[in-house]
């Protein structure tokens, strides 16, 4: 037991310190399903470990009454795994018990430990303990209570984490914890919107600085303040994930177990950007200062670093990107003139809500579509917009498509086995742009907004 003064932030506790060290050495001894081999581990060193952790979790738990019955549970499923003999972990009761989106209070602080990957971080299920807090500022939880109804969101920010966020992982999902077997619903997501908003800052500062690009005084205000980008990011994420479950639907929107080309899934996540934006267009008109703030946002991250930002197998947040680019430009709000970009700040927000209108419309039709005849529809509003690779079949159309295969599955995996890792690559302006910000990218892996604060200063 500590005698630590429980006004001490928990990150600076030496119980916190004591079970971050125990879980980073529990970490490598583990294979990609969470389990260890005993044969190749020492059982003694390992348990050793493992009381490390729960001892820490009795010491800490104090600071964390509101999720008594969580890290309770916690220990009961740490302990369960030791009596497996460290087999693939389940902590399904646990993750039952872990409920944040119960208490989404401003700066409440949880103390998060499952077995799980890091979504675009660790692709393994390790041991991963968090420090994170709850952002729920006053306007945010009125507009989520009487305009975007969204009881399953819980915006957060690092205090400190294992090496499996130490990634570009910017989320906390129930669906990555190792369990027996997934339950009926989740009820909760958090997203890191620290780790969001100093990824747009370092960014998109640099992407204005390279492109000679001129944007207004608000805008320059938003790149050059995390607080102020964080509360930006709040609220694009809000209207962003419940628009997911939102509008005309012409099929799962999450394409749960569904097998679809990759375009459907990066169309999906731009519909859900865009209508961030439409209403983000609203909320300005409202009076709403943050609405401004989130057509920026959105704007300078699509444009700027989701094109270039990953490889290019798949890419679909890539191609929405792409997409918002080269729809601004064919509609002159956009120009790449002299070596400079030029946005036209009286146009960009009318023709935004145009390319979102036009999504809209596809999925509204596809309703009466069967699916392959929407996803060639969907294929066709890209390639309006943007070149596919030469090479390309989905390019010469349904002629030259496999239509010829049996219904069902195997026509499905045949059409998307169809589809080129990269079937609608860079423009020769991206092809510049992500060598001059690929070392911009990089360094921001793992960044919180502490990072961002303090390099500011």
């Amino acid at each position: 037991m500590n005698n630590l003064s429980p006004k001490t932030a928990p990150v600076d506790d030496p119980a916190w310190l004591r079970l971050k060290g125990a879980v980073e050495a529990i970490r490598p001894l583990q294979a990609k399903d969470g389990s260890i081999d005993l044969a190749a581990a020492d059982r003694a060193g390992v348990d050793a470990l493992l009381d490390t952790v729960l001892d820490a979790l009795t010491d800490l738990a104090p600071r964390f009454p509101h999720d008594e019955a969580y890290l309770e549970a916690v220990a009961k499923d740490l302990r369960r795994w030791a009596d497996s003999g460290y087999a693939v972990p389940d902590f399904l009761d646990s993750l039952l018990a872990f409920r944040p989106a119960d208490q989404r209070v401003d700066g409440l602080e949880h103390l998060v430990l499952f077995p799980m990957y890091t979504q675009n971080g660790n692709p393994d299920r390790n041991l991963e303990a968090v420090l994170l807090r709850v952002v729920w500022p006053d306007w945010l939880a009125e507009l989520e209570r009487t305009r975007f109804d969204n009881p399953m969101f819980v915006p957060i920010t690092f205090t400190d984490f294992t090496s499996g966020y130490d990634t570009n992982s910017a989320v906390l999902f129930p669906e990555t914890v190792a369990v027996r077997e997934a339950p009926e619903r989740f009820t909760w997501g958090g997203i890191f919107c620290d780790r969001e908003a100093a990824r747009f800052r370092a960014v998109s500062g640099a992407a204005v600085e390279i492109l000679g690009l001129d944007i207004p005084a608000d805008a320059e205000r938003l790149v050059a303040d995390q607080e102020l980008a964080q509360q930006t990011f709040v609220l694009w994420d809000l209207v962003h994930d419940r628009t997911h479950s939102h509008g005309d639907l012409p099929f799962d929107p999450f394409m749960i177990k569904q097998r679809s080309p990759f375009w459907m899934y990066g169309l999906e996540e731009l519909r859900c950007d865009l209508t961030a934006f439409k209403e983000a267009v609203r909320l300005e008109a409202e009076g709403y200062e943050q609405g401004r703030h989130v057509q920026y946002a959105i704007l300078f991250d699509r444009l700027f670093r989701f094109p270039v930002t990953g490889d290019r197998v798949r890419n679909y947040d890539g191609l929405g990107g792409q997409l918002l680019f080269a729809y601004l430009h064919k509609h002159d709000a956009l120009r790449w003139t002299d070596n400079r970009l030029r946005i036209d700040w009286d146009r960009v927000a009318e023709v935004t809500n145009a390319l979102c209108a036009e999504i809209e419309t596809l999925y509204r039709e596809g309703i009466d579509r069967p699916k392959t005849a929407h996803w060639l529809a969907a294929y066709g509003l890209v390639s309006r917009y943007l070149t596919p690779h030469p090479a390309s079949t989905w390019a010469k159309g349904a002629d030259a498509l496999p239509f010829d295969r049996a219904d069902g599955k195997a026509l499905n995996k045949a059409l998307c086995d169809a589809v080129l890792p990269d079937e609608f690559p860079l423009s020769m302006f991206y092809e510049a742009l992500a060598k001059k910000l690929r070392d911009v990218i990089a360094a921001t892996r793992g960044i919180t907004g502490a990072d961002r604060t303090e390099a500011a200063a």
